[in-house]
């Protein structure tokens, strides 16, 4: 993973949502505070764990690369919760099968927290799945889950996944009251963002209500894209549900038995979290894919497993066998010792066959979707390329020149690529981003920002896609003056001067010429009289 994650990780720009981690985590921790409270709290912990990063190296490689470390973590942490819950070609066959999703490569290649929220989920789990053994303290798993609800606040919805493996499992009562106690700590721990965010819950306003296609478009997302992957993967998880625990390895020690399955924790994991949020988008939309990206940990635990258990019955490979032959006694490992080596020593080169084999049937599968792999690497994935936007405004615009932003949103580009903008007069700023407590700086009155635009000659715009279509209509004051103005006021400069990159659009205006006055007829000198004299232009 962590060498797929490296692969092609400087692009070349950054996206929109990248750009605002680049700002915002650059900034002072008492600007990233004041922000918080206004906006983008649920990223609060993300940028202040991004702030000292992007103090030692303010680029695309280590913007990156913590998305790349948490990424290559949750590989290894899938793959250890596939050892203990069956054996270790599991766990490799799974560890191999995430770090091939096409979704976790393109997230281990953003920065963003969605990955460090999947490595926290996938952690917990491993964590719950050893403290119901009896055999931990739930200190930790607590911990780890409220700081990764803290890293963004839906990943609550994974409690309910434990829940079901827990209820599953039937652990005791003792266990129950552990378990309650860490995730009522976390959800205690999370109210306080909870309360502030749902303030904010404008930022995700534009979100749809899913239906059925995002929910198929996130099966396809976790098991392949239509082909052979996806029908190899989908009844191979099928496989691992059926009746009957997983079998263990041969080497696993005596002693009590994990209570959870792999079919209980894998499961849930990977669908109770996206129905749930489903489910409460059809009333208030916030699903978007990104958001239950730590769910895909259950996916290849299922596929695994699946192939495991197909290969264990066409082998006829039963480990059980080996254990209830050695004996739990003294006396019986004595008098078979010899033997159950000598057999565990003729299945040694069998099973290192069978684990290359999965192992070679993952690259395989990683093949048939490399051209995904090659697609999340290039700027066509993302929906803009901020540094494409800075290039073009660093060879189009000159020191002086003026420039407005339509709507505001569209100075992220500056924001986060300065070098571009460098000299440029920014008409309608009054106060920058930083200092202003805001992502986009506050800029002024609607009253203040007419005066300034009116005393301009030449304008550039700098206008999102839908900022320049007539039926965009904005409801902030600031903006409707910013169109109309330039609508009424201004033409396009001639030779049009107009560039699109990466759909946002840099034109040049001037001012419209005053139109020449009409002589109405009564004005219009008679035949034989001498013509009025004009008369004086008022103050």
């Amino acid at each position: 993973m962590l060498a797929l994650g490296l692969w092609g990780l400087d692009r070349g720009g950054t996206w929109r949502d990248e750009a605002v981690t680049v700002q915002v985590a650059r900034r002072s921790v008492p600007q990233i505070w004041r922000l918080l409270h206004g906006v983008d709290a649920v990223h609060g912990l993300y940028y202040l764990l991004m702030h000292p990063v992007l103090a030692l190296r303010a680029d695309e490689v280590a913007l990156r690369l913590p998305s790349v470390c948490a990424a290559a973590a949750t590989a290894g942490l899938i793959a250890a919760l596939g050892v203990r819950l069956a054996r270790p070609r599991v766990g490799l066959w799974a560890g191999l099968l995430y770090a091939a999703t096409p979704l976790a490569g393109h997230y281990a290649q953003e920065g963003r927290s969605y990955a460090l929220v999947a490595a926290g989920v996938t952690g917990a789990t491993l964590l719950l799945v050893r403290a119901s053994a009896g055999r931990r303290s739930w200190w930790p798993y607590g911990a780890v889950v409220t700081l990764t609800c803290l890293l963004h606040e839906l990943a609550v919805l994974a409690l309910l996944a434990h829940a079901v493996t827990l209820a599953h499992a039937r652990v005791s009562g003792r266990t129950w009251r552990g378990w309650a106690g860490a995730a009522g700590a976390a959800v205690t721990a999370l109210i306080p963002l909870a309360l502030v965010s749902r303030a904010q819950a404008g930022q995700i306003a534009w979100l749809p209500r899913p239906g059925t296609g995002s929910a198929e478009r996130l099966l396809h997302a976790f098991l392949g894209q239509p082909g052979p992957v996806f029908w190899t993967c989908l009844p191979l998880a099928c496989v691992a549900l059926l009746p009957g625990r997983l079998p263990r390895a041969e080497a696993t020690p005596p002693g009590p038995r994990l209570a959870p399955s792999l079919a209980s924790v894998a499961l849930p994991l990977a669908t109770l979290p996206p129905l749930a949020l489903l489910a409460v988008s059809q009333v208030r939309p916030m699903y978007d894919d990104r958001y239950v990206l730590y769910a895909l940990a259950g996916a290849p635990l299922l596929v695994a497993a699946g192939a495991d258990r197909l290969l264990t019955a066409a082998t006829g490979a039963l480990p059980n066998r080996a254990r209830t032959r050695t004996g739990t006694g003294t006396c019986a490992r004595t008098l078979t010792g010899t033997r159950a080596r000598t057999r565990t020593g003729t299945r040694t080169p069998a099973r290192a066959t069978a684990a290359l084999a999965g192992t070679l049937a993952v690259a395989l599968a990683f093949t048939q979707q490399l051209p995904l792999h090659r697609r999340d690497r290039s700027l066509l994935t993302r929906p803009d390329s901020l540094a494409a936007v800075s290039a073009l405004a660093a060879r189009e615009l000159r020191p002086g020149d003026a420039l407005v932003f339509l709507p505001s949103i569209g100075r992220r580009a500056a924001l986060s690529h300065p070098e571009g903008f460098r000299g440029v007069r920014d008409i309608a700023l009054r106060v920058p981003a930083p200092a202003s407590g805001t992502l986009y700086g506050r800029e002024a009155g609607a009253r203040e920002l007419r005066r300034r635009l009116l005393a301009l000659d030449r304008l550039w715009v700098l206008a999102e896609p839908y900022a320049l279509r007539s039926p965009w209509f904005p409801r902030n004051p600031t903006e409707r003056v910013k169109l109309t103005v330039v609508s009424e006021e201004f033409v396009p400069y001639e030779p049009r001067r107009e560039f699109v990159r990466d759909g946002v659009t840099l034109r040049l205006y001037t001012r419209r010429p005053a139109p020449a006055r009409a002589v109405t007829r009564s004005e219009a000198p008679r035949p034989g009289r001498p013509p009025a004299s004009p008369r004086p232009a008022p103050w």
